[in-house]
């Protein structure tokens, strides 16, 4: 049986109306429901426990941390599901990454698909992987590490923390992907700072914003 503590505090409301309700996912919470019984504790059941009517839109990994949107109506859940399915949800993310990444600015375009040998990780693969793009700008280098955006236009599993790596700059933290001291962080140091979307009453933008807690 996996080892799985989440953190105790309530998820931090970002916004809320009547058809949303914005959070910020701590680090070490599941966004939903593992398959096994200890692993029933997840932000999902923890808004519904306040919001009953709260729907799923999307996900992020356990370990990441940031900004997650909760529909709170049907249509909500079907404008803004459709958003995130055409690529419309545009998403930042801030990542610490081992050595120096250079240049200042790029994109990543490659294909993913599950690690058989290996799930939940995710591979490199030009022949059944599915397209996956990664644009990136690095915010500042540090002591053996680089401060980077990351803007994924697509949203496969595991998709920046596997881009990351064939790059040769593994985020630091990450357990699956990291290696030695690396891995060797008090978290994944990898959050999600920015939404950008179509409010589902009226089609007006709205941005939501979560500062990185490292």
């Amino acid at each position: 049986m996996e080892d799985y503590a989440p953190p105790d505090a309530p998820p931090e409301v970002l916004h809320a109306d009547h058809e949303l309700l914005v959070v910020d996912k701590p680090a070490g919470l599941l966004s939903v429901p593992g398959k096994d019984a200890h692993l029933a504790d997840c932000l999902l059941a923890r808004v519904q426990a306040v919001h009953p009517e709260a729907l799923l839109v999307h996900r992020l990994d356990r370990d990441t941390s940031g900004v997650m949107v909760f529909a709170l109506t049907p249509h909500a859940q079907r404008h803004l599901g459709l958003q995130f399915e055409k690529r419309q949800a545009k998403k930042t993310y801030v990542a610490r990454v081992a050595g120096r990444l250079e240049p200042r600015t790029g994109t990543v375009d490659l294909p993913l698909v599950v690690d058989w040998p290996n799930r939940p990780r995710q591979t490199v693969c030009h022949e059944t992987g599915r397209a996956a793009v990664t644009d990136w700008r690095v915010q500042r280098h540090g002591d053996g590490e680089t401060r980077v955006r990351l803007m994924p236009k697509t949203g496969r599993s595991h998709q920046l923390r596997v881009h990351m790596l064939a790059l040769g700059h593994p985020i630091l933290g990450d357990p699956l992907y990291a290696e030695g001291a690396l891995a060797d962080h008090p978290r994944l140091m990898l959050h999600s700072e920015e939404l950008r979307l179509r409010h589902p009453d009226g089609g007006a933008g709205v941005r939501f914003r979560a500062p990185p807690p490292f």
